[in-house]
């Protein structure tokens, strides 16, 4: 995966916006995905899913390029540090999205992907209600403000988390909540067209960390499915409309459309599949979705109780047609 530190093109946890200069380049060895009923060997369907209800757009982070081919995919994401990145890059975002009819998701997170170059939570947010790091993001909306493609800006996800990912997760709700009203109102000074994901992770005290209609345009989720502990933790094997039934209660209350802004499923080609299935399909149960984007690498942080880093990749699961 590839990251890009000043002028330097390093090794990191998630990819830059120049990882879209590898996926154009590979584009002649990829697998086509989500395409209408891509048949692997022996008759068989790959777990990919295919999104028929017209009313879902269909969208990937992919920094491996499995999906340069694909004309279902309509949101291209990518992640962005507001320190320690090359933001003259995103003009090759834009050029792969706007070959490919795409727009663009970029999730602006206010750290360095170099851990010895973090602030501690107190630092951080301190010096953002200081305005300390207004120009970070004066400078990464303005750089989105330049793109042709059409952009929803994500900040700050997954506020309500609880594992220790974020920097920014560990913070109050009344202080993230100022933090994230400060942060999009000097965006907005830039950048004038985009939308806004406000994007916790879904979890039961998500809604403290609203920060009001006026700052929201989109509401996002995220929805894993993890087999093993799926049974350990609910002593079956969840679907996706499971998984992402508490989250979209929480969040149909805020009246905005609702994304899975980062979806990923690991399992047994049983599992797989059924996760590809009902994704795929529509839910009449959740009228205000309106996209799911699939999170197409390796978790980048361990899961609770010893689960590792799933790879959530596209992989070579086989499913009957």
């Amino acid at each position: 995966m590839i990251k890009c530190r000043k002028n330097a093109i390093l090794m990191a946890a998630r990819s830059c916006v120049l990882a879209l200069s590898v996926a154009v380049s590979a584009v002649g060895m990829s697998r086509s995905v989500l395409a209408d009923d891509v048949q692997a060997p022996g008759g068989v369907t790959d777990e990919r899913p295919v999104i028929t209800d017209s009313s879902i757009a269909f969208g990937a982070y992919d920094p491996h390029g499995d999906f340069s081919n694909d004309r279902n995919v309509k949101i291209e994401h990518l992640f962005l540090p507001w320190e320690d990145v090359d933001l003259s890059t995103l003009a090759l975002a834009d050029a792969y999205a706007l070959q490919r009819g795409r727009s663009l998701m970029i999730t602006i997170e206010p750290w360095s992907w170099s851990v010895d170059w973090r602030k501690s939570p107190d630092e951080l947010l301190k010096g953002i209600l200081a305005g300390s790091y207004d120009s970070n993001m004066a400078a990464v909306c303005s750089a989105a403000a330049d793109l042709k493609s059409p952009v929803i800006i994500r900040w700050a996800q997954e506020m309500d988390d609880t594992s220790g990912q974020f920097t920014w997760s560990n913070w109050s709700p009344k202080n993230y909540v100022a933090a994230y009203q400060r942060m999009i109102t000097e965006c907005r000074k830039h950048l004038k067209t985009a939308q806004y994901m406000w994007s916790p992770k879904g979890n039961s005290n998500m809604q403290g960390y609203y920060p009001g209609d006026a700052y929201v345009d989109i509401v996002g989720l995220s929805v894993f499915g993890l087999q093993a502990y799926d049974k350990a933790h609910f002593d079956k094997e969840r679907t996706f409309a499971e998984a992402l039934e508490p989250g979209y209660r929480l969040a149909e209350g805020f009246d905005k459309p609702i994304v899975v802004s980062e979806l990923g499923y690991e399992g047994d080609d049983a599992y797989a599949c059924k996760w590809a299935k009902d994704v795929a399909k529509a839910h009449a149960q959740f009228p205000r979705l309106t996209a799911v984007v699939y999170f197409n690498d390796r978790e980048v942080h361990p899961w609770p109780d010893n689960y590792g880093l799933p790879n959530w990749r596209i992989g070579d699961h086989r499913c009957s047609s």
